[in-house]
């Protein structure tokens, strides 16, 4: 009997892909806004400080880097176009995790902590960092005007196979991050809260891969 053949695009997947950022942008912001009560960039307001890192890396980093990877089978526009529209992502969640880091410094040295203490941290500082060096790399490799043809196809599933591996690790991050948090004093409606973004950020990486490995319409 032969092997059956299951022709399945891309599409739906890049549909479910935007309603979990829909329902995980607005977790999040219901999270932060209702049960913490918001943001705040001054360090008198410890709390509403460290609130801004969550918010950075679960909407800076995971989400805007996770449309970035689908933008190729997501956008319906001329190639240069998608091309261009996933590198300007790919750079805000970049930019994004440098300055979630940035915060979560910030934070621990107002309120007296040390820094760099957890497993959550380490995974953090490695996964901006690879970003950026994958980033780099990217760039030059398929935006600069003299790399040749043959070695960008060559680069290339090396180029998506540790992007997602970095995107995995910036989700796992996520993961471990909002676990901690759960296990903190805090009411039971928000740790139901927190654990349902957790969910739904898995969720959401499980869809990019998908809309990765399917084919598109584009």
């Amino acid at each position: 009997m032969a092997p059956r053949s299951y022709n399945v695009s891309a599409t739906p997947f890049v549909i479910f892909a935007q309603l979990i950022t829909i329902a995980v942008i607005t977790l999040v912001l219901v999270w932060l806004l209702h049960f913490r009560k918001g943001f705040s960039f001054k360090s008198d307001e410890i709390s509403k400080l460290f609130n801004l890192h969550p918010f950075i890396m679960v909407i800076g980093l995971i989400v805007i880097g996770g449309q970035a990877i689908m933008a190729y089978k997501s956008i319906p526009a001329k190639r240069k176009t998608r091309k261009g529209v996933h590198l300007v992502l790919h750079l805000t969640a970049f930019l994004s995790g440098i300055l979630g880091i940035y915060m979560i410094f910030k934070y621990k040295n107002e309120a007296g902590e040390k820094n760099l203490q957890t497993l959550h941290s380490w995974l953090g500082i490695t996964t901006v960092s690879l970003y950026g060096l994958q980033f780099v790399l990217g760039f030059f490799a398929y935006c600069f005007p003299g790399a040749e043809w043959t070695a960008r196809a060559t680069l290339l599933p090396w180029h998506i196979f540790v992007g997602m591996v970095i995107f995995f690790f910036a989700m796992v991050n996520a993961e471990i991050g909002l676990s901690v948090f759960s296990q903190t004093d805090i009411s039971f409606s928000e740790r139901y809260m927190v654990n349902f973004t957790g969910l739904l950020v898995l969720l959401y990486a499980i869809s990019v891969t998908l809309v990765v490995i399917l084919p598109g319409r584009y």
